[in-house]
């Protein structure tokens, strides 16, 4: 069994060069790859593409990363929080494409397994539509989507082993496990990292061939984005 852990994210991510294309997983601040962004953040690497279905807050998440301009283009589906992604992206300053969420995981998982380009009805008649070859079938139109692939993705995990297997818990079953495999690097960050053979082989989610490095996590803030309570 190869042993896949490295000490901590600083290590995990010290090769991801300048103008690298990253996956992100999460949804929403659920599920995010907190201390991955925050070495990204002290690495100070410049020129990211980042593949997420969120672009974070202003003080959290990849909103930490715009912040500091590290980010060149966004691929993502949800922005509503962030006033730094808006102000940036009406500025001309950030590139950004705006895909339907389902369209978006739909791509991930199909650069995941190898399937270049696909058909879905997500879009048809609108902006998402412009530049993109539309079929029929069975009388209904159809856009064809290519898959998306990353240099490098970041997921998290609620629990891992030191091969890399995952096993997800509650909203981080989202983006995570289908990003894991359409990264040429994966990199899980985890709550709990424990001894191989220690995990349900029925419980998992992302087998550990799909992961190249894994840590244990510290300090996971867990952000709730909007909170609403009863007065």
């Amino acid at each position: 069994m190869i042993n896949k852990v490295v000490r901590d994210a600083d290590e995990a991510v010290q090769d991801i060069p300048d103008n690298a294309v990253l996956m992100l997983g999460g949804f929403g601040l659920s599920g995010i790859p907190e201390n991955c962004i925050a070495a990204l953040l002290r690495k100070g690497v410049k020129g990211l593409t980042c593949i997420s279905n969120n672009a974070g807050v202003d003080d959290f998440g990849i909103g930490l990363l715009l912040k500091t301009r590290q980010v060149k283009k966004m691929i993502s589906s949800y922005v509503g929080e962030n006033e730094e992604f808006e102000r940036q992206l009406l500025s001309g300053e950030l590139e950004v494409e705006l895909i339907p969420q389902g369209t978006l995981a739909e791509r991930c998982r199909a650069g995941g397994a190898g399937i270049p380009a696909f058909y879905t009805p997500a879009g048809v008649g609108t902006e998402v539509a412009q530049g993109k070859e539309v079929r029929e079938f069975h009388g209904k139109k159809y856009l064809m989507e290519h898959w998306l692939r990353a240099d490098f993705s970041l997921v998290k995990a609620w629990k891992g082993d030191t091969t890399g297997n995952l096993i997800y818990r509650g909203t981080s079953r989202n983006f995570n496990p289908m990003m894991a495999a359409a990264g040429k690097i994966t990199i899980a960050e985890v709550e709990e990292l424990v001894p191989v053979g220690e995990l349900d082989p029925n419980q998992i989610h992302t087998p550990g061939i799909y992961v190249q490095r894994i840590f244990q996590g510290k300090h996971y803030e867990k952000r709730i984005e909007q909170r609403t309570i009863r007065k």
